[in-house]
């Protein structure tokens, strides 16, 4: 059974906070993402730990990050790495874009966040030995 571990309640109201208002990238992946669009439950701003994910899908164990202009600064990217590096070691995958893919190549993100989804799926399914 896979531990679960526990939200602080700052963290927890914090991520519902972030919810609104969406940055137009968000949005416009949200808009894709929602209602079982692609077949897989999907929550924004979900708490992990102490991390806010902007997209997680529980059942791939799916990190979706969208990243802005500032994360192309140095001490932003040595953040993200480490954070990536963390929540992968915990069995979760992060896959990143940045706004300017969601925004001008919408079709492209959600194709790859689809295959990533379901290779995870079946990774989780059937772990290799």
């Amino acid at each position: 059974m896979e531990k679960r571990l526990r939200i602080h309640p700052t963290i927890r109201q914090f991520a519902r906070e972030l919810r609104q208002p969406q940055t137009p990238a968000e949005v416009t992946l949200w808009r894709q993402l929602r209602n079982r669009n692609l077949k897989y439950k999907f929550r924004r701003q979900h708490p992990i730990d102490f991390f806010i994910i902007d997209f997680y899908c529980a059942e791939a164990k799916l990190l979706i990050e969208i990243d802005g202009p500032s994360h192309l600064e140095k001490e932003q990217k040595e953040y993200d790495q480490a954070r990536t590096e963390y929540l992968e070691t915990i069995g979760y995958k992060v896959i990143r874009f940045t706004n300017d893919d969601v925004r001008y190549n919408i079709h492209a993100v959600v194709t790859a966040i689809l295959e990533e989804a379901e290779k995870r799926i079946i990774e989780l399914k059937h772990p290799s030995s």
